[in-house]
């Protein structure tokens, strides 16, 4: 039926064909209506064969979230099949994204729309499509329970369009609960109540689904209120209320077409007595009065019950945790100690104790044989070489200084092979070591030999410098040339060492020991000041702290300085360090190192493109003169690993792929995934979602990107503001990264396309190093290796309720990882050799291994902890429970490993 207004003056004899072709005209004093002829059925203004296959047509857009996902679509398509002559109807939606298309299946309801408007009628009665016609908007609210998650849709009917087809905008908006992808959702048939006015019809009800995986079975609910609305004629008299029985409803979601399937058979007819929905029992909509973390258990009708699990005790309409240690009712066994854990407990054994047999009791520790105490080990004798005990039991060997090989055989070396002796002097080899001894006529230590008619001092292999030019030296350039004849008594940095001068002839702040690999700070004198040696591959100390009277450090030495802390205080000839003035600002033109390679920068140190050389040109690096004509550089390779879990690590310039075999380390199988000139790659994690790595480089001051999938390229993201980029972590829910800048002293964040960059923490940093984030629980950790007050910390990832979780018996944490599995935050000390964890409030720390080398970055995977090691050059596995050395894998190119990360063949800790 159709109306219109008086005030349009309408009447039957001039509707101009406002009515169906297939319906007839009636004037009223307001208007006039529209019926339908017989044999076919609607309002009036559309109207369609009785009995006859009817077809629908639309789009769906929507925005969901799913669990933790986001889900976003835009006109999706909506097909739909009638089969009036038995209330059929046959939805299907295709091309909705995962995770939102399978969370959609038990929203019944948007193909229930079509079973209402062409469901059967019985005698008497009347279906959606004969009152509403082909134009109206339905909406609809669902709220599923016992999440509450809440769902919004609207349906707008936009009348036939060619061959009778329906046109119809869905739009879909809100959250719905995440189903997995092993589920099913069986719909059992129903019964709802639809009441009835001359422009609008509601509806509401309680509707219960199964959710089934195998042979478990899940039952959940949701509520729904539905509004219908449309244009009618209030001459037509229309039932106050009509009952829809759906005889047959399923939800099917095909995965292989990626299309969403509603079917239902329905009738309408009056609505009885026992027709009204049941009262929904307080469980199910969240109405009961229990607390948490008690579970309500529905009862008969309206009736329920406040439970609590195990562990916990009824307290009022809540439940109070018991403790078990404190109460007595935990089954440790002697030598244990009880720990209390949120509804439950667990028994650890005490120091010197181990689990017996039973799993329950503790039995004293057997006192461990050493190898290296009783004889038993296979090194060589002990002149030659030396026993190093491991945990585990089985020891180490390693060749004394002065012999080779594997530490099991070790045979002399012969020095004089390298003619370590002055020309003057004759090299004598002995066992482990040599001497030597200056030739008849010259007198000296055989390292420096002068002839004896004269008292000149040697500057080395054929330069010979007059006594009374002595005077004119420096002390660092005396010690730096004659270190043993010169000066008198012991070298003031340390025995047999070469001290670095700077132009002037001035020991440098920080002094490095060519082979021994120990550095420390001196004074004026070149005297070593107390406390401030360092081990080696350990970070050299920072020497020569600015009077307040002098300027600020400048970017160019910032990062001058960063560098030759990774290079450990003395760079390779392959390795670049920038060039800065006597201003501290970086000179037009940059080489690297001895490889020829020179190009022009500009005043934040940035290579301007084009302008890189030849070896053996240098471009001119001036603004009124064209640069260069070069070759364009190759570009990094990316060779995409197999699929499966493996780690990626940082090596230098280049990231390297091992693959796992289960927790075994396939070390045959291991290969450079990325190679990358000129870098020092250090911090590295994974996407998830994406299958994109991450890094940062110290050398470039970048944070890259590269997917894993073929032929793709790598792309800077973030390449200013930045000094020395160290830790990086990647949380793949919420689409963020998080980074330290050990030069800056700061905590930054941006999206993982660099977007929305901003600064977490700029305050009470010292030393930032690694970084790791709980994407599940929205926390982020990381390091501060401050040798003054070393601390690990953390907040939320938005930078909130900071605080300090571990700040005692800690020394140089370098590196830290979160398990997403076990919910331990555990991290590598290269100062204390402990690899420790705690929960994440800081409670419940232990000690995993008390003998690490010198670890730098650790990942977590299954029940091995897997770490980069700066003695070692290699991956070390390390097992969680006894905290034993596994296996370790070394590189062919030994150099220093820095960032580790586990590559899941999964999303951990959170399904998007």
């Amino acid at each position: 039926v159709f109306t219109y207004s008086a005030a349009s003056k309408e009447t039957c004899a001039r509707h101009h064909g406002r009515c169906s072709p297939h319906a007839f005209c009636t004037d009223y004093a307001t208007g006039i209506c529209c019926h339908c002829r017989a044999t076919y059925y609607g309002n009036g203004r559309q109207c369609l064969p009785e009995g006859a296959v009817h077809r629908l047509n639309g789009k769906v857009s929507g925005s969901l979230t799913v669990g933790r996902a986001s889900v976003r679509f835009q006109d999706v398509d909506l097909h739909a099949y009638i089969v009036g002559s038995d209330g059929r109807a046959y939805t299907a939606i295709s091309g909705v994204p995962q995770p939102a298309a399978r969370a959609l299946l038990p929203l019944l309801p948007v193909g229930g729309l079509f079973a209402w408007l062409f469901a059967l009628e019985e005698p008497g009665s009347e279906n959606g499509f004969s009152i509403t016609g082909a134009e109206f908007t339905q909406s609809l609210e669902v709220t599923f329970y016992p999440g509450e998650e809440t769902v919004h849709v609207t349906q707008v009917a936009e009348g036939l369009g060619p061959d009778n087809y329906l046109s119809l905008k869905t739009h879909i908006q809100g959250q719905v609960p995440f189903l997995p992808e092993n589920v099913t959702v069986h719909i059992a048939p129903y019964k709802e109540l639809y009441h009835y006015s001359s422009s609008a019809v509601t509806s509401s009800a309680r509707r219960e689904y199964v959710l089934a995986a195998g042979t478990a079975n899940h039952t959940s609910s949701y509520r729904l209120r539905q509004n219908i609305t449309f244009a009618g004629c209030p001459h037509t008299r229309l039932p106050a209320r009509q009952q829809l029985s759906v005889v047959r409803a399923f939800a099917l979601y095909d995965g292989q077409e990626r299309v969403l399937r509603y079917a239902l058979a329905a009738r309408v007819g009056s609505a009885h007595d026992d027709a009204e929905n049941p009262p929904v029992n307080p469980c199910h909509d969240n109405t009961h009065a229990c607390e948490a973390p008690a579970r309500c258990q529905p009862g008969a009708g309206m009736e329920y019950t406040c439970e609590c699990a195990a562990g916990y005790r009824r307290e009022g309409r809540g439940c109070r945790e018991v403790d078990e240690c404190a109460e007595g009712l935990s089954q440790c066994g002697p030598f244990t100690v009880c720990l209390n854990v949120p509804g439950s407990y667990r028994c650890e054994c005490r120091s010197g104790y181990r689990p017996a047999e039973d799993g329950r009791t503790c039995v004293p520790l057997a006192p461990a044989s050493d190898p290296c105490e009783d004889g038993s080990h296979p090194c060589a004798p002990g002149d030659r070489a030396r026993c190093l005990p491991r945990a585990g039991g089985r020891p180490a060997c390693e060749c004394l200084p002065g012999y080779t090989g594997d530490g099991i055989e070790c045979s002399d070396v012969d020095e004089c092979a390298e003619n370590p002796c002055h020309p003057a002097a004759t090299c004598y080899n002995t066992l482990g070591s040599f001497f030597c001894r200056c030739r008849p006529g010259y007198e000296g230590d055989g390292f420096q030999c002068m002839h004896a008619a004269w008292h000149p001092l040697s500057l080395g292999p054929g330069c010979l410098l007059p006594a009374e030019s002595i005077q004119h030296l420096t002390p660092c350039e005396h010690e730096r040339l004659y270190p043993r004849a010169v000066l008198p008594g012991p070298s003031p940095v340390g025995d047999g060492h070469v001290p670095q001068c700077d132009e002037e002839g001035r020991y440098r702040p920080l002094q490095c020991h060519g082979s021994t690999g120990h550095c420390w700070c001196v004074d004026a004198a070149g005297q070593e000041i107390a406390g401030t040696r360092t081990a080696p591959g350990s970070t050299p100390p920072r020497c020569g702290s600015p009077e307040p009277t002098e300027r600020p450090r400048t970017m160019c030495e910032r990062w001058r300085q960063s560098l030759l802390e990774h290079y450990g205080g003395s760079p390779r000839s392959d390795q670049y360090v920038p060039q800065c003035d006597a201003g501290g600002d970086f000179t037009p033109l940059q080489c690297h190192g001895d490889s020829g390679y020179c190009w022009c920068v500009d005043e934040s140190g940035r290579e301007i493109h084009g302008t890189r050389s030849e070896p053996g040109t240098t471009p001119p690096c001036l603004p009124s003169v064209a640069p260069p004509s070069v070759r364009p550089s190759p570009r990094p390779d990316v060779s995409p690993p197999a699929t499966g879990t493996f780690l990626l690590y940082a090596q230098g310039q280049q990231i390297g792929y091992l693959p796992l075999n289960g927790t075994r380390l396939q070390k045959e199988a291991a290969k450079t995934l990325l190679s990358l000139h000129g870098s020092i790659v250090v911090g590295i994690d994974y996407d998830c979602r994406e299958k994109t790595i991450y890094w940062t480089d110290v050398a470039g001051r970048t944070i890259s990107r590269a997917s894993l999938e073929p032929g793709a390229e790598p792309e800077t993201i973030i390449n200013s503001g930045l000094i020395s980029p160290e830790g990086l972590a990647v949380d793949h829910l919420r689409r963020a990264m998080f980074w330290t800048d050990s030069g800056l002293d700061k905590i930054e964040t941006a999206r993982l396309d660099g977007s929305e960059r901003r600064v977490l923490f700029d305050t009470e940093l010292v030393n930032p190093r690694a970084i790791a984030v709980d994407p599940v629980r929205g926390n982020l950790y990381w390091t501060d290796w401050n040798r003054e007050a070393p601390k690990i910390e953390t907040s939320t990832v938005n930078g909130a309720n900071r605080r300090v979780l571990v700040n005692k018996d800690i020394g140089l944490p370098n590196g830290l990882t979160f398990d997403p599995f076990s919910k331990l935050l555990c991290w590598a000390d290269a100062g204390t050799k402990h690899l420790e964890c705690t929960f994440p409030d800081g409670t419940g720390r232990r000690v995993i291994q008390n003998n690490l080398n010198y670890p730098f970055s650790i990942i977590s995977y299954a029940n091995h902890f897997y770490h980069t090691d700066w003695r070692r050059d290699g991956v070390i596995a390390i097992d969680k429970e006894t905290g034993s050395f596994i296996d370790e894998y070394l590189p062919e190119q030994r150099s220093h490993l820095y960032g580790i990360t586990a590559v899941y063949p999964y999303c951990p800790g959170g399904k998007t």
